[in-house]
């Protein structure tokens, strides 16, 4: 069963999903326009999550996070982490295994997108408004280089992930 929370957030992994499969859908390209919206788009969606919605669920737990947010949080630095650099194939690939896992967490039974709805009661359609009418986040240009993807090494071994072999 999902609400009005879990809707708009789910919808949005899959709106994310399809700009990522339009972007890869030639073998050996990716077209920079629909990338460059996901990239914004994927941006945007963890800023909701991490600017709305965990907050909002440390305040109606009294001020505790929840018990996934630091796990949430370590993906969500992984995931910005391979924005910086210019898309690659090994890039996308991981992008792919980071979504199977993450998404999970937050749709599936118990995740937090059901978590959220249960815990935001009579304040559910306030918190789904300020998620839609959250602001773009500024985009800066892709960054390469040994030191950038040195720091996307990093990035992604805290959330318990290692670039992917896409030469498969």
């Amino acid at each position: 069963m999902s609400g009005p929370l879990y809707r708009f957030l789910a919808d949005d992994h899959r709106r994310l999903e399809a700009l990522l499969a339009n972007a890869t859908a030639r073998p050996g390209v990716i077209d920079p326009v629909p990338y460059a919206e996901f990239r914004a788009g994927l941006l945007k969606h963890i800023g909701m999550e991490e600017k709305i919605l965990l907050p909002a669920a440390q305040r109606w737990r009294g001020g505790e996070p929840l018990p996934v947010a630091a796990t949430l949080r370590r993906d969500h630095g992984a995931i910005a982490a391979l924005m910086v650099p210019s898309p690659t194939p090994q890039i996308i690939a991981t992008l792919r295994v980071i979504f199977e896992q993450h998404n999970i967490i937050e749709e599936g039974p118990s995740g937090l997108y059901e978590v959220c709805e249960q815990l935001a009661g009579g304040e559910l359609d306030a918190i789904v408004e300020r998620l839609r009418k959250a602001p773009d986040v500024p985009v800066a240009k892709h960054v390469d280089g040994p030191q950038i993807m040195d720091a996307t090494r990093r990035a992604l071994a805290r959330g318990g992930y290692e670039l992917v072999d896409a030469s498969g």
